[in-house]
């Protein structure tokens, strides 16, 4: 098999005319007859030819396409984001590139790289977990790209996000528990390193401040917050002499994991331990018994990302500064938490 790229040359030696004169005739210029367009696209459809859209974005300095960086694309949240997020680009003739972190800062910085190379008018991108360094983020500032971050972001980045009140959400959830009649709520978290973590975290805290329940340091978990993350830390928490009767769990997946254990330990929930998790996955609502969980918005979100980067296409000059754009969670009570 012949890997070949053909190109317009190869297209031009077949009909014996000029290259520039084969481009004009495949970007139908009006300048080329009807007949010489015809034969033109008919030798490229049999040399299988295929447009060089990196050289095309090289030469007009637009390439109509969008880098979306995910920490993984097996989350339903991030999933319905970016399927909302391509609606409102595709409308505007913009296509998108999806690549994905898995958590790992450095196969996030390696799709940075991809995607500049591929000269995206702009990226929209939720940061993996391990991210700390934001040098990676800042070329893609330097080279005069439009970056919008949803999600997981920095302020420090001083570009435009798009999320939830993470703060308000773990009070929203606390102020529920309490109402429950819960006492003692544990708190199954992400790691303070990335902020919306770090504001759950911050919201849980001074929400059981708030209430006047006592703080206890063993209630309180940092973690990866996968499912098997769940599984481990609701066995820790499990072991401790003054058990919780409420587990607040900042993912669904990991919460998922700790109600696995719960049941095959025997412990009712809710009757023994209510349990909350946070994303409105898919499966809170299909696994008995269903679990409360806080909605993100994913789709809102996703639109609003798309169209604070279409803000940005007619301006010759990209000069961005931090602007929020904050939306108020939900909780989605279910037979976890009653």
């Amino acid at each position: 098999m012949n890997k070949k790229r053909t190109t317009l040359k190869d297209i031009a030696n077949v009909l014996n005319i000029s290259t520039a004169a084969v481009s004009k005739a495949l970007n139908d210029d009006t300048r080329i007859s009807v007949k010489t367009k015809k034969a033109v696209k008919q030798v490229a459809k049999e040399l299988n030819y295929q447009p060089n859209h990196l050289a095309s974005a090289l030469r007009k300095g637009k390439s109509n396409l969008v880098g979306v960086i995910v920490p993984r694309t097996n989350s339903n949240f991030f999933s319905s984001v970016v399927e909302n997020m391509e609606g409102v680009l595709n409308k505007a003739g913009y296509n998108i590139i999806i690549t994905q972190s898995n958590e790992s800062f450095e196969k996030e910085c390696k799709n940075i790289d991809a995607l500049l190379y591929t000269q995206v008018d702009g990226i929209i991108a939720s940061m993996a977990n391990e991210t700390v360094d934001l040098s990676y983020y800042e070329k893609i500032k330097s080279n005069g790209i439009p970056l919008i971050l949803f999600d997981r972001g920095e302020n420090d980045l001083n570009v435009d996000y798009v999320g939830i009140d993470d703060y308000q959400s773990s009070h929203m959830i606390v102020d529920h528990l309490v109402g429950q009649g819960c006492k003692r709520i544990a708190h199954i978290g992400g790691y303070r390193r990335t902020r919306i973590f770090n504001n759950r975290i911050r919201g849980y805290v001074d929400a059981i401040k708030k209430h006047h329940l006592p703080p206890d340091e063993e209630l309180l978990i940092e973690s990866g917050l996968t499912l098997d993350d769940g599984r481990l830390q609701i066995e820790n928490l499990l072991s401790l002499k003054n058990r919780p009767d409420a587990v607040y769990v900042a993912s669904d997946y990991a919460a998922l994991g700790a109600l696995q254990v719960l049941k095959e330990k025997g412990i009712r929930v809710p009757q023994d331990i209510k349990l909350v998790g946070f994303g409105n996955e898919p499966f809170t609502s299909l696994v008995t018994p269903t679990i409360t969980s806080i909605s993100q918005h994913s789709a809102q979100i996703g639109r609003l990302a798309a169209e604070t980067f279409l803000g940005y296409v007619e301006k010759e000059v990209v000069e961005q500064k931090l602007n929020k754009l904050i939306l108020n969670s939900e909780l989605i009570i279910r037979e976890s938490s009653k």
